[in-house]
């Protein structure tokens, strides 16, 4: 299963022909960003405002995060397209838009700002246009899974396109980890001559300090030396590291809705690396450090795209 991309566009266009053998003609606008979880907005025709809560659920089996704007539009032959005025909403609009206007100075409403307040004009509703708008609404409801479709398709082509990204970033913290471990600095001979040469330092401040009643013992210095050192190792950052790596390839090969396990992953990341900058006591471990915390930055912001 492929990881998707919670980014994506599609553009949707059906023909329904009912048993009036006129066509209608069905448009469909889908996009999709970031998400924490699933989001929809919808702009359906007047007279299907029912029909929002069948298009979430349809667009819930297909997708499981992303924030959806979804806009729908209806083309009918000017024959086929016969309205009526509400005359009782009508009245009770331009009463308001009157009292509004002697109130607060208002200019008068304008007859294209009325005509588009939705419920002033209607299509008139008889049982053959019932009949007829079940079935639209049956057409609208099938094009949208093909809408869907497109876009699912799109969003994983984006997806293989950020998987590919993310598996580069999760190789080259593998990479890193292990120029890390291979550091010459971190080798028993560079510990020991490194301690020894700040055990002489600290030595030779004190003895030349003759009047200072600071005695210390050689033996006991190397030895808390030794444990500090021992603590400033980085060995088990980068176990971590290691296993954070395994983890992070198993899920872009595993595929599917995947973003949040991985963006938990890039935390863990950023805590096991800002932990060895801060052990650090060499220059070429910090230099690896820090090349360390730039992938997964980079590694964390692709992530935020993922479903």
């Amino acid at each position: 299963m492929t990881v998707q991309s919670m980014t994506g566009f599609a553009r949707h266009i059906a023909v329904f022909t009912p048993e009036n053998g006129v066509e209608t003609r069905i448009s469909w606008e889908i996009r999709c960003v970031n998400g924490k979880g699933l989001d929809a907005r919808f702009r359906t025709p007047n007279g299907f405002d029912d029909l929002e809560q069948l298009l979430r659920a349809a667009l819930g089996r297909v997708f499981s995060r992303g924030s959806f704007q979804v806009n729908v539009t209806i083309e009918e032959p000017e024959a086929q397209v016969k309205l009526v005025i509400n005359e009782a909403l009508l009245s009770k609009v331009m009463q308001t838009a009157l009292q509004l206007q002697n109130q607060y100075g208002l200019a008068p409403a304008s007859v294209d700002a009325v005509l588009n307040l939705k419920g002033i004009l209607e299509p008139p509703q008889t049982e053959a246009d019932e009949a007829a708008k079940a079935a639209l609404k049956a057409a609208l409801l099938s094009s949208f899974d093909d809408a869907l479709e497109a876009l699912k398709q799109m969003r994983l082509q984006e997806g293989k396109r950020l998987s590919d990204l993310l598996g580069s970033h999760v190789d080259r913290i593998a990479e890193l980890a292990v120029q890390a471990r291979q550091d010459g600095s971190r080798s028993a001979d560079a510990i020991r001559e490194r301690l020894a040469g700040q055990v002489s330092l600290l030595l030779e401040a004190v003895n030349s300090n003759r009047s200072s009643a600071i005695v210390l013992d050689e033996q006991r210095l190397h030895m808390e030396a030794a444990f500090l050192a021992t603590k400033a190792d980085i060995q088990e950052e980068l176990d971590r590291l290691d296993m954070h790596v395994a983890a992070a390839q198993k899920l872009l090969a595993d595929g599917g809705p995947v973003g949040r396990k991985l963006d938990f992953l890039s935390q863990e990341f950023n805590r096991e690396t800002n932990t060895l900058c801060s052990k650090s006591n060499a220059a070429s471990i910090t230099a690896i450090g820090l090349e360390l915390k730039a992938v997964v930055d980079q590694f964390r912001e692709q992530v935020q795209n993922l479903e």
